[in-house]
């Protein structure tokens, strides 16, 4: 809906920019926030809070008239986007863990696949609400965004009445020693340098997508003159490949570490930000729509699997902190969306060349994961990562 947006509120290149670098940066600390909590009070309270306090903002968008109370609406709004911590600590306490990685990636993934189904649907709404004569087009996405909003609450109710906090129930039903109650997780997530170098990848891999969730219909609309509804559909296939795509980046992610160990999951999480990095770059110069269409497949492929193999990697960073380390992980693929939001934002830098910059970015940092991991001794890693050939054995 953001077309839409831009047009009414009168908003310029660097005003987009900023609402997109809001929309991810309010979620940096909530993320950091949200791991802390799912050690603490669990997840399903954690989830219940977030749901029901999200849905506020995003009920009364609506109501902006300006472009500072838009940013303000929109920056609120990021803070949802730290469910995804919650999330990938859940089921990482309720899967075992040769099969935890494909359990992070196809929840993570399907949760995903939900900013591709708003792409594609909110278009749809907005004009439903339009042609029953409910409001004018200029005022469409005002009405729409009440939608997703109630949607939350709902979710909020069902998550607080139909999930626990452990296989063996909530954290306030069961007996918890000062073992599994886990004080000082942040620390412990935070002095370990692989939770350091998850996080810059995620940044090029998660970080990159909602990027690219936020700015593709705009992109698909100035470049090729794409109308409205077929730039959300366009930019709504982007995010429907989580469907499957994340999943099977788990897939192959827990199939490798049983073959491989947790060196092979390093190994195959460089490969696929290299090549994203690779596809992203083909997508920033391609000459027509179908050929960007056909790039754009290709990049979001890597891209979303290495999302996948990231978070098979995160349990076996610190048992004793996974909420933690999947805070920081997290914020990481938030900050990394924040640092590339800039470059959509400056007036002497075109979109093309933007997504020319991140994908030699994003090579980049794959090349890095694997030059790290090679180098760095790992004479104090076998503790935490024994639990993933115990697995496969």
């Amino acid at each position: 809906l953001m077309p839409l947006v831009r047009e009414q509120l009168h908003l310029d290149k660097g005003q987009v920019g900023n609402i997109v670098i809001a929309s991810v940066s309010a979620t940096i600390l909530a993320r950091l926030l949200m791991g802390k909590l799912c050690d603490t009070i669990g997840p399903r309270l954690a989830y219940t809070l977030l749901l029901a306090v999200g849905a506020i903002p995003v009920m009364l968008i609506g109501l902006s008239n300006s472009y500072q109370s838009f940013l303000l609406f929109r920056l609120a709004i990021g803070i949802i986007g730290a469910s995804f911590v919650i999330t990938q600590f859940h089921t990482s306490m309720m899967f075992a863990p040769n099969i935890v990685g494909t359990a992070n990636a196809v929840a993570g993934g399907w949760g995903n696949l939900g900013g591709g189904i708003a792409n594609m649907l909110m278009p749809l709404v907005a004009a439903a609400f339009v042609g029953l004569g409910y409001v004018d087009k200029a005022n469409s996405w005002r009405l729409a965004m009440v939608v997703p909003g109630v949607i939350l609450l709902l979710m909020a109710v069902l998550y607080y009445k139909f999930t626990t906090d452990t296989p063996r129930g909530n954290y306030a039903d069961i007996e918890r020693t000062a073992a599994t109650q886990k004080k000082g997780t942040f620390l412990l997530a935070l002095r370990d340098y692989r939770t350091w170098l998850l996080a810059l990848a995620y940044g090029a891999c998660f970080g990159i997508e909602i990027t690219i969730d936020n700015v593709a219909a705009v992109y698909f609309v100035d470049h090729f003159g794409a109308t409205l509804v077929a730039a959300g559909m366009l930019a709504g296939i982007f995010g429907f490949m989580n469907i499957f795509a994340r999943g099977l980046g788990g897939i192959v992610a827990d199939r490798t570490g049983r073959a491989y160990g947790i060196k092979g999951k390093w190994v195959l999480l460089s490969v696929l930000l290299v090549a994203e990095g690779i596809g992203i770059a083909f997508f920033s110069l391609a000459p027509s729509l179908a050929l960007a269409i056909a790039a754009m497949l290709g990049f979001a492929l890597f891209l979303k699997m290495a999302n996948g193999c990231t978070y098979s990697i995160v349990p076996f960073v610190n048992k004793q902190a996974i909420g933690s380390v999947s805070g920081v992980v997290g914020a990481g693929g938030n900050l990394g969306a924040m640092l590339v939001g800039f470059l959509f934002k400056s007036a002497t830098i075109s979109y093309s060349q933007a997504f020319l910059y991140i994908g030699f970015g994003v090579a980049a940092v794959g090349a890095l994961v694997l030059l790290v991991r090679l180098v760095v001794k790992e004479s104090a890693e076998g503790a935490t990562e024994a639990p993933l050939a115990l697995a496969g054995a």
